[in-house]
């Protein structure tokens, strides 16, 4: 009986050593910057990009990843930040690519951040809704997660759900489960749309302007290709994120993420019918939560 479980907690810890990412690795050892040298720079488990008048600066995970949840402490740019975009996604590469992202939208000072969020599917987005912080995401860390599997994408911000986009592929609707995605981060110049559609501009007098990333922790399935797409959907112990408690939000949940959406959210695609000349995407008309 010994021998036996000791034989099977050593599948177990070969199947979670095989499919899950690091958990507690530095972004030193899980990323890289992939832009903007020397305008950004990793120290230990700490990432600060940089925009100036010369370039902005990004980074991204060295491993791609299917399922899991993937977790980031940020303090965006403190002041007047308009004009400017830090950024905090998940995507995979190609004109079908899938992406699902956190963008925060600076602004001038005294006004918020906006949080905007969005899902691309083979390379099809338009699915945009946006929030105002409750918190200052200057003046400290904020902690912001994706969490996915096979079930549905859930956006948080400081462990409070904000958002849900639901698996509806039974109904002819696509969803990110087939494409391994990294992980990247940017600070950079989006002064023609950011900030009121352009028409506020950011001021250099305030460059260079820092934005700051600490603790990412993907605890996620690595991509290895193809044989992932069955491999990180598998409902096993490994794949936790394939648990019944992660196929829907607990009733507190639903509470806090319901009474964010009624008091800070600013923007939803699936409100804007204006947008889509009448006719919304196919998925706003079933139930997201």
């Amino acid at each position: 009986m010994g021998n036996s479980k000791a034989f099977l907690l050593a599948i177990f810890l070969s199947v979670t050593a095989h499919h899950l990412s690091y958990v507690h690795a530095d972004i030193a050892k899980s990323m890289y910057i992939s832009w903007g040298n020397p305008n950004a720079s990793i120290t230990g488990d700490n990432l600060q990009l940089v925009l100036d008048q010369n370039s902005g600066s990004g980074a991204q995970s060295k491993k791609g990843f299917l399922f899991g949840s993937i977790e980031m402490l940020i303090k965006l740019v403190p002041g007047n930040s308009a004009g400017i975009v830090t950024a905090y996604y998940l995507s995979s590469t190609g004109t079908t690519h899938d992406e699902i992202d956190f963008e925060f939208l600076g602004n001038v000072s005294g006004q918020p951040y906006i949080i905007h969020t969005n899902v691309y599917t083979q390379g099809k987005g338009d699915r945009e809704q946006q929030f105002y912080p409750w918190f200052d995401p200057t003046a400290a860390f904020h902690n912001y997660t994706i969490h996915w599997n096979p079930t549905a994408v859930v956006w948080y911000v400081d462990s409070i759900p904000i958002r849900v986009f639901r698996n509806y592929e039974s109904k002819g609707i696509a969803y990110p489960n087939k494409q391994g995605m990294r992980v990247y981060t940017s600070l950079w110049n989006a002064d023609n749309w950011a900030t009121r559609g352009g028409l506020d501009k950011i001021n250099w007098t305030g460059a260079p302007f820092i934005a700051r990333y600490t603790r990412f922790r993907p605890r996620a399935c690595t991509w290895s290709g193809a044989a992932s797409i069955t491999q990180c959907a598998t409902v096993t112990p490994a794949n936790w994120w394939t648990a019944p408690a992660y196929k829907q939000l607990s009733a507190n949940q639903l509470s806090q993420m319901q009474r964010i959406r009624s008091s800070n959210m600013i923007y939803d695609y699936c409100k804007d019918s204006n947008r889509f000349n009448g006719v919304l995407p196919p998925e706003c008309s079933l139930q997201q939560f």
